[in-house]
């Protein structure tokens, strides 16, 4: 199974959070489904993304740490509105310095959010500018901030491959409360935009992994990617 498949088998729900090391094995966690939540839908006003096509672009290693032990902000622009996030640099300082370092490179400009899950689980998955769920910057992070670690809506965390430590570029939103084991790094919080979510999710996936997983029916292109101190 692809690692960007969902799978509902009785009341499990199983998702691959795909990584971004680039590579290709199948991988999968397993969660209790959240709970009913309807998906109320505001106001959504989608442009067609900019034919810009993400630039691809490989790192040998993960960048040095610079970031000190203080909240980052992350704007993210998208075809469909803007999402911010405040980031966790005390809690996750490997993280947060990897995704400001990735923005800095325009690694993120024109990538599409590749995957919605909308049963069992509830996030958008985005990061990957290859958009195939498999793509990543060609290395990985260490797992941060995991004891204790829960997905309320509004959770940005990270995505892998199942194995520790194999985190990189590809990130997921909780658009609505999460049950996932914890293995996926939390670092940061949607402080504005999380509506935008909620109402892309309304729209459905295409269900091409299986039934309430797939790209999303709206598409979700970001077309910037910043980070800065402070928030």
């Amino acid at each position: 199974m692809s690692r960007r498949h969902l799978a509902l088998v009785g009341v499990v729900a199983a998702i691959g959070l795909s990584g971004c090391s680039g590579s290709s094995g199948s991988d999968r966690v397993t969660s209790q489904p959240g709970p009913t939540q309807s998906q109320t839908a505001g106001a959504l006003s989608c442009q067609p993304p900019t034919s810009s096509a993400p630039a691809p672009q490989q790192f040998k290693s993960e960048p040095p740490l610079t970031i000190g032990p203080a909240t980052y902000t992350a704007t993210i622009v998208t075809n469909c509105g803007t999402i911010v996030v405040a980031l966790d640099g005390k809690q996750a300082p490997h993280t947060v310095n990897s995704f400001a370092f990735l923005a800095g490179h325009h690694f993120f400009d024109h990538s599409p959010c590749h995957r919605l899950t909308t049963s069992g689980i509830f996030v958008l998955q985005c990061g990957d500018p290859t958009g195939t769920g498999r793509g990543g910057p060609g290395y990985t992070i260490p797992d941060e901030n995991l004891k204790g670690a829960a997905y309320p809506a509004g959770t940005v965390a990270m995505a892998n491959t199942g194995q520790p430590h194999s985190g990189g570029s590809q990130f997921f939103i909780v658009y609505a409360d999460t049950a996932l084991p914890p293995a996926y790094t939390p670092f940061g919080r949607v402080v504005e935009g999380l509506d935008l979510v909620r109402a892309v999710a309304a729209k459905g996936a295409d269900n091409s992994n299986g039934p309430g997983d797939g790209a999303p029916v709206q598409p979700v292109v970001i077309e910037s990617f910043t980070v800065a101190k402070g928030g």
